[in-house]
């Protein structure tokens, strides 16, 4: 591995509220008890030198002065990362899929099945049409995510939704668009010969980093379900609708 150092998140301290439990570390790599066990694979593909590998971490001792930024605060380092880092997973992602797309293009005008070109098979022409319709919606939800995120920061209510929905929402177009498209290029598409395959994993994967799916499905129909439950909180008679004492 290139990395000279790397940042360990631990829990310092249990007895403070959640979100200050945690703190962010620098270890060097040199230090004495790390040790770097194998590269990982996502899908079978090998990312190394870089990439992400198995750390075996025993009776490592650095610096009090390593924390970073104070002890507890590395749910607060993480939330201020996990916002500009989605949008960035996200504008990255949109490109693959435009990528995805050309390629889907470019092959279709190419190959011919049943005396005609595949671009003038009616299937095909629907996935151009639906992969174009589905990028687009990403781009311009992405694009609105990083104007709010402009005017609010990553942290306010007005955008935490808006990141959740992307971090959905895109890599399941991505996703889509890939599977289309390895479907155009056949035996093709799942080789190494083009990038479909490797983009395609890269694609599932992204469903699970900076939080899974479900993680921001939930905040999503949090913020969503908000004003209904408010509503009917305030209409909610006082003793909250019980009956009568002793009933």
């Amino acid at each position: 591995p290139r990395c000279a150092f790397g940042l360990l998140v631990g829990k310092t301290d249990a007895s403070k509220p959640q979100h200050l439990q945690q703190s962010v570390i620098v270890v060097p790599m040199a230090s004495a008890g790390v040790t770097v066990v194998r590269p990982l694979t996502v899908f079978g593909y090998d990312d190394a030198p870089g990439g992400h590998p198995e750390v075996l971490l025993e009776n490592v001792r650095v610096p009090a002065a390593n924390i970073v930024l104070g002890e507890g605060r590395g749910f607060e380092i993480a939330q201020a990362r996990l916002g500009p880092g989605r949008i960035h997973h996200c504008m990255r992602a949109i490109g693959t899929a435009e990528e995805a797309q050309g390629l889907l293009i470019e092959r279709a005008l190419s190959r011919v099945a049943f005396g005609r070109s595949l671009a003038k098979q009616g299937s095909i022409t629907h996935h151009v049409a639906n992969n174009r319709i589905a990028i687009d919606q990403a781009r311009l939800l992405v694009l609105h995510t990083a104007d709010m995120i402009d005017r609010y920061g990553c942290g306010s209510r007005e955008t935490s939704n808006l990141i959740a929905m992307i971090k959905v929402a895109v890599p399941h177009v991505v996703h889509t668009v890939l599977d289309r498209a390895i479907q155009v290029f056949g035996a093709a598409g799942v080789s190494g010969d083009f990038p479909l395959a490797y983009a395609y994993a890269m694609s599932r994967a992204l469903r699970i980093v900076d939080g899974p799916d479900e993680v921001h499905l939930r905040t999503v129909a949090r913020e969503e379900m908000r004003p209904v439950v408010m509503k009917l909180a305030a209409k909610r008679p006082e003793g909250g609708g019980k009956g009568k004492e002793g009933a």
